[in-house]
């Protein structure tokens, strides 16, 4: 990795720079990427925010969303981008295979790739690393990047500010997790100081649901979930049809996995749902249960320790009953 002394000189031109962030990003993968992309453009850099596919709808109000390039969407565009950039960061994820098609174009750039990160076991394929698995979301290290490193905390305007309180609420499931610290309080609150209206944000982000996405949470939460208290263990398995039965967008599955954690004798939450192409795995995961190592052992997948996620290529079915067959193997952790 080279000095992020380096990095910082170089910063002090302007650059082709272009941002990108996971596939299906979330709020804090779009929260820390806007705000960078808003931090960036205020130092004349020519910066370009491309998303590998779509996000949700209750994201479409951040700060320079309009200026987001949707990768699938707009192939030739993004993929001309890519190859004219000199840096490229890389936010919220720390495989190229995150970024699905994409990857193979970042990986063959020559341009500079800067990592800002929060994930375990980062592939290496950077040159610049910003990363620590302590911080409760990517968007907390953009701010920690953006005053530490950069030493330009006078940049951190409304827009900056309200798309970094943005991911930082959503990672950290609004400042519930575990690694939500005295720090990344203190981080909301200069952020809130910068212009960042707190309430307005939480409105906009987790009131803005449509009446079909409550009819879906409904029909998962009366129809869908099973109970296995052997193992306090919840599930939420969803098919394609219940998906088009309700005209679920993208983004109306988000969350739905907390409200299986939510009980409280239940120490690991699953919502499986059979998607298009394969089937997605969604853990959630109370204490020191390691959610992410089922993903990883199990399901081509990964995370963090108490929120993970992973894929299938088998049925919705099969991936159900192996998720099952797997919960004897972590039995003494689940009912201590």
């Amino acid at each position: 990795m080279l000095d992020l002394a380096s990095l910082a000189e170089l910063l002090g031109q302007p650059q082709k720079i272009v941002i990108t962030t996971h596939h299906k990003p979330d709020g804090d993968a779009m929260g820390s990427s806007l705000g960078l992309y808003n931090y960036l453009i205020q130092l004349g850099h020519h910066a370009k925010v491309i998303a590998p596919t779509d996000y949700p709808d209750f994201l479409a109000w951040l700060p320079g969303n309009e200026e987001v390039i949707i990768y699938t969407e707009h192939t030739e565009e993004a993929a001309a981008l890519i190859a004219d950039a000199a840096i490229i960061f890389c936010l919220d994820f720390n495989h190229l295979s995150r970024i699905n098609q994409m990857g193979e174009l970042v990986g063959a750039s020559n341009a500079v790739k800067v990592m800002i990160d929060h994930h375990l076991e980062p592939q290496d394929f950077d040159d610049y690393r910003y990363w620590d698995i302590k911080a409760c979301a990517t968007a907390q290290l953009v701010y920690t990047f953006i005053v530490n490193e950069l030493g330009r905390k006078d940049l951190i305007d409304k827009d900056v500010a309200t798309c970094l309180y943005a991911g930082i609420l959503t990672d950290s499931a609004s400042f519930r997790l575990p690694n939500t610290t005295s720090d990344v309080h203190r981080i909301a609150a200069e952020l809130i100081d910068c212009g960042a209206v707190n309430w307005r944000i939480h409105e906009l982000i987790y009131n803005s649901a449509s009446e079909n996405r409550l009819r879906f949470l409904g029909h998962c939460l009366a129809n869908r979930l099973e109970i296995l208290p052997e193992y306090n263990t919840a599930l939420i398995s969803v098919s394609k049809a219940d998906l088009d039965k309700f005209g679920v967008n993208t983004g109306d599955t988000e969350g739905i996995v907390n409200y299986a954690l939510s009980m409280a004798s239940i120490k690991l939450a699953a919502f499986i749902v059979e998607r298009t192409d394969m089937v997605k795995l969604s853990l959630r995961s109370k204490d020191e249960f390691p959610a992410n190592e089922i993903c990883k052992k199990y399901f081509n997948g990964g995370g963090h320790r108490n929120a993970a996620g992973g894929q299938s290529n088998e049925s919705l079915d099969a991936t159900v009953a192996k998720f099952k067959t797997i919960l004897p193997e972590y039995k003494k952790l689940l009912i201590q």
